[in-house]
């Protein structure tokens, strides 16, 4: 059976806020599921290198993004939403970009973050302006969570984010790959 929130855009004029809300939680899912994998896969790596001082950076910012994603796990629960089909790739997906970004040194990492960042604060900017006062309980849990997405930005641009190797080209391949998941989990 199809979920009805499949054929509707969360921004229409009258799509009404139940679907607009099970958009939003979908995706928002999926994109925690995602960010904790990829933290998961640059922490393999850096622990295996023995980087315990980039790991432990990671690891604090893994730790947050678990939390976002129990919390989004009790929201799917909760108000009976339908989470993404692509899980199952945004769990290898994600890992293997953790991974591939933490093999290429500690900066690419950093770089990794900061790119995933930016997309998700702009992203979330956006459904905390759609949402308006509609949903207080949504709107509440995206604006704590955006500014965690922030603050990890922040470190990773503290931290040599910028001085990785093809920063540009890096960055904008991944702003892409998020740009385009995040489309991908609103509709499937």
């Amino acid at each position: 059976m199809s979920d009805p929130a499949d054929t509707h855009r969360p921004d229409l004029p009258g799509e009404d806020l139940v679907r607009r809300t099970a958009r939003m939680i979908r995706v928002d899912h999926a994109g925690e599921l995602a960010a904790h994998r990829i933290y998961r896969g640059q922490l393999a790596v850096l622990e295996a290198r023995g980087d315990h001082e980039t790991a432990a950076l990671i690891r604090e910012m893994a730790d947050h993004e678990t939390a976002h994603l129990d919390r989004f796990d009790e929201l799917v629960v909760a108000r009976n939403v339908r989470p993404t089909a692509l899980r199952p790739l945004w769990d290898v997906a994600g890992f293997g970009l953790g991974v591939a970004s933490a093999l290429l040194g500690k900066n690419a990492a950093m770089a990794c973050t900061a790119a995933v960042e930016e997309v998700i604060d702009a992203h979330y900017g956006a459904q905390e302006k759609a949402l308006g006062t509609d949903d207080p309980e949504l709107s509440a849990v995206i604006s704590e969570f955006r500014a965690d997405e922030c603050a990890h930005r922040d470190i990773a641009l503290a931290n040599g984010a910028e001085t990785a190797p093809a920063f540009g080209p890096l960055s904008a391949a991944i702003k892409t790959g998020c740009r385009i998941a995040i489309k991908l989990s609103e509709r499937f």
